[in-house]
């Protein structure tokens, strides 16, 4: 017969295998995801010197993946939403992350959603 704390450790222990499994996908899901966002965005990025276009990093930090534009950061939000000239006009929005941010989401709740209920 099985002792109540023998069960408790058997449960605990196999959560924890779990847990852990289920972080991993997690890490390898963010990596890829990222990946496919960076080369996304470097398709979809307006193209006027070509600097922007090719500042797309990837970069990792502790348990999160980070894509951001390492060249011309300082044009992401001017480019996305448009902004005011100096002669009192308006550079309309050229929309490029906000489409690329809403797959990668989707696609990355997907994967995780699957890998838990494979786990």
């Amino acid at each position: 017969m099985v002792g109540i704390n023998q069960l408790q450790n058997e449960i605990m222990r196999q959560l924890n295998i779990y847990t852990n499994d289920v972080k991993q996908k997690m890490k390898v899901n963010q990596e890829e995801l990222g990946k496919e966002a960076v080369k996304e965005l470097k398709k979809k990025s307006p193209k006027q010197t070509g600097s922007y276009k090719k500042g797309w990093r990837l970069k990792k930090e502790k348990d999160r993946v980070i894509v951001h534009n390492a060249t011309d950061y300082q044009l992401t939000h001017l480019l996305e939403k448009g902004h005011a000239n100096r002669d009192g006009g308006r550079t309309p929005p050229q929309v490029h992350i906000a489409p690329v941010e809403e797959k990668t989401v989707d696609e990355y709740i997907e994967r995780v959603e699957r890998d838990i209920q494979s786990s």
